[in-house]
């Protein structure tokens, strides 16, 4: 998601779970030409904002324009996009970047070959009354449960000269939510452009400390990712579907009303909120899929230093870079 939150997976150990799959997200009208070759694309998560591009795509025929038949496909569980990935069932899929790198540390040659977002979507959101990161100390803060979630609320914690080891953290899974609107928490670790539109939409007054505000880099939270095999063996099927979604991108960032309306459509959402978390993500939709060493070489530091991965991959091995 981060649309909402996705969970690492195991992913050498894949082939009994790959049967989980997806039912697409719709059917097209026009036939199939016989150049068009055929893409399944998974997502990382149910249909949200972060996926307007690819929706867009899909629909408007502009998979064709660049040579593919996309299918968008829906996950059962946010882990299935690596699993189907790894075992050859999708083609492409939609995936958390911290997932990506822990992938790659169990041995999965998976390569990202684009960015869907371009910075980070992690934050901590906190009640009104908390002014600031450090408040936190000797507070009760959610977590979900993943590596990536700890390493978030230290940067941010430190980054305000808090001190970490003062928080009471709790272990809240993935009902940010609930256990805020509940005042079971005084903050939760989510994502500003799901959960944190939503909490608003509530009515609940909250601050946002965004990770990449509070000691991280920007980078490519959600990105497109293949596996190794796929890339040398059909470059050019990847390089279309980079293109495709790209171009979905770019018109649902120029008409992002009827892009809205084609995440209602995938994800049956309230209308209300899928446009104000369209509007909250929007500008981390630019520069459309390109992917930025810079960026990249920050995640990879981050990670490594907080401890999500534990070492810092070579950012030309994990990613495509043209």
């Amino acid at each position: 998601m981060p649309g909402p939150r996705s969970i690492s997976p195991l992913v050498i150990a894949i082939a009994a779970t790959a049967s989980l799959i997806l039912a697409g997200c719709g059917e097209k009208d026009d036939a199939v030409g016989p150049e068009a070759r055929k893409v399944d694309l998974a997502l990382d998560f149910q249909p949200n904002a972060v996926h307007a591009g690819a929706l867009t795509a899909e629909e408007e025929g502009l998979d064709r324009r660049n040579g593919i038949d996309l299918e968008v496909r829906t996950p059962a569980a946010s882990t299935d996009s690596l699993k189907l990935l790894a075992a050859g069932r999708a083609d492409l899929s939609i995936v958390d970047i911290h997932d990506l790198g822990l992938a790659r540390e169990r041995g999965a040659d998976i390569v990202g070959v684009g960015a869907i977002v371009q910075r980070p979507l992690a934050a901590v959101i906190a009640r009104g009354n908390i002014r600031r990161p450090r408040d936190l100390e000797g507070k009760r803060v959610g977590v979900t449960g993943l590596p990536s979630d700890e390493a978030v609320l230290r940067a941010v914690v430190e980054a305000d000269g808090g001190d970490y080891a003062k928080l009471r953290r709790r272990t809240i899974g993935f009902s940010a939510v609930p256990t805020l609107l509940a005042r079971r928490v005084d903050a939760v670790v989510t994502f500003w452009n799901a959960e944190g539109v939503a909490l608003r939409k509530r009515g609940v007054r909250t601050r946002e400390f965004r990770v990449d505000e509070f000691g991280a880099p920007r980078y490519p939270e959600l990105v497109l990712a293949t596996t190794r095999e796929t890339l040398r063996r059909d470059p050019e099927l990847v390089r279309s579907t980079v293109a495709a979604l790209a171009d979905g991108t770019r018109a649902a960032l120029d008409e992002p009303a009827a892009a809205v309306r084609r995440v209602v459509r995938a994800s049956s959402s309230d209308e209300a909120l899928v446009k104000a978390q369209f509007d909250a993500v929007a500008p981390a939709f630019e520069p459309p899929l390109e992917l930025i060493r810079r960026a990249l070489e920050g995640w990879a530091r981050f990670d490594s230093r907080f401890g999500i991965l534990r070492a810092a991959p070579r950012v030309e091995d994990a990613f495509e870079l043209r």
